[in-house]
């Protein structure tokens, strides 16, 4: 149930705004003789906005990436224990030296099953599925 369908409340390209209502004229016209007033003093002082949003990009310091750990969540390297060293050799393979087992048979499939004796290697292969 992740994809509900949603009203037309819920937008997810971005919210337009209406046009502006005034309680009254006077606040109209008080709302725009402020926004006169704040454009006049921004040419005064000889700061725009356009203009204070690109000096301050370009007066910001690049930005540098890196992927390492964040400072103090570094690993901890740790010697490895120091000892004799010996040399690696494979171990022979085990195999059955002794006298009981005559072989190995499969009964049902691949299911392989040690042989003691001639009488048991008879009975397996006469045995059905």
């Amino acid at each position: 149930m992740a994809f509900h369908l949603e009203g037309p409340w819920l937008t997810t390209t971005g919210k337009k705004r209406g046009k502006k209502k005034w309680a009254s004229a006077e606040a109209k016209q008080q709302a725009e003789e402020l926004e006169a007033k704040w454009k006049d003093l921004l040419k005064r002082q000889g700061v725009e906005k356009e203009e204070r949003s690109k000096r301050r990009a370009l007066n910001s310091p690049p930005l540098v990436y890196n992927p390492g750990p964040p400072p103090g969540r570094e690993t901890v390297r740790i010697a490895s224990l120091e000892s004799t060293w010996a040399p690696c050799v494979q171990t022979p393979n085990p195999v059955y030296t002794g006298t009981k087992v005559r072989g190995i048979g499969t009964m049902h499939k691949s299911n392989a099953v040690p042989i003691f004796s001639d009488e048991e290697a008879k009975e397996i292969s006469s045995m059905r599925r």
